[in-house]
């Protein structure tokens, strides 16, 4: 990894890697017509409410996009170790993103996604996105897309407050057991 990045227009550049972003809503549906109900993006809820939250989600979503930009110069140098732990990562990100997928898309409409993979992490999806961003960064070897990740890790953990309290209000009590038994993040869930 270089203080300066070494810019390189290419076809084994990140952005392969980085194409998750924009696939993720086909990828959802396609997770969600195979083995859910086909209400996928109505079970995920309307969320965010508040305008604070909305506007976080732009930015959020701005960044994710210069980052996709950015990526197309960024080459991929194969047989690095960079490369092989970065993958790892990422692959990690992507197995977990699809579990979250899987889960959400087989919970029936109208109950909180607590089994599967939210057992381990009421918010795996937030946890794979910045998994799959840090495993881009350190791939790459890039140092920006490492910072921006963590910079983009910070605005994700501000969406949590939001989106909990709208399960609060939506779920009840059953939720509020779920927030006590349930980390955060990611760790073993405590007992009843």
């Amino acid at each position: 990894m270089s203080l300066l990045p070494e810019f390189e227009l290419g076809v084994w550049n990140a952005w392969i890697l980085m194409l998750f972003f924009p696939l993720q809503p086909l990828i959802m549906m396609g997770i969600d017509r195979a083995i859910g109900t086909g209400d996928i993006w109505k079970k995920m809820g309307d969320w965010p409410e508040e305008e604070k939250e909305r506007r976080l989600n732009r930015v959020y979503m701005v960044i994710e996009l210069l980052l996709i930009a950015y990526s197309i110069f960024l080459p991929l140098k194969a047989g690095t170790s960079w490369l092989i732990a970065g993958l790892a990562v990422y692959l990690a990100g992507l197995v977990m993103m699809i579990a979250m997928l899987v889960t959400a898309s087989t919970t029936p409409s109208g109950q909180p996604f607590t089994t599967g993979i939210y057992r381990f992490s009421r918010h795996p999806g937030y946890l794979s996105q910045s998994l799959i961003l840090i495993g881009v960064g350190v791939a790459s070897a890039s140092w920006v897309v490492l910072l921006v990740a963590v910079f983009l890790w910070f605005i994700l953990a501000a969406f949590v407050a939001g989106e909990e309290r709208t399960c609060l209000h939506t779920f009840g009590e059953p939720y509020r057991d779920y927030l006590e038994r349930t980390p955060r993040w990611i760790g073993i869930p405590r007992s009843r």
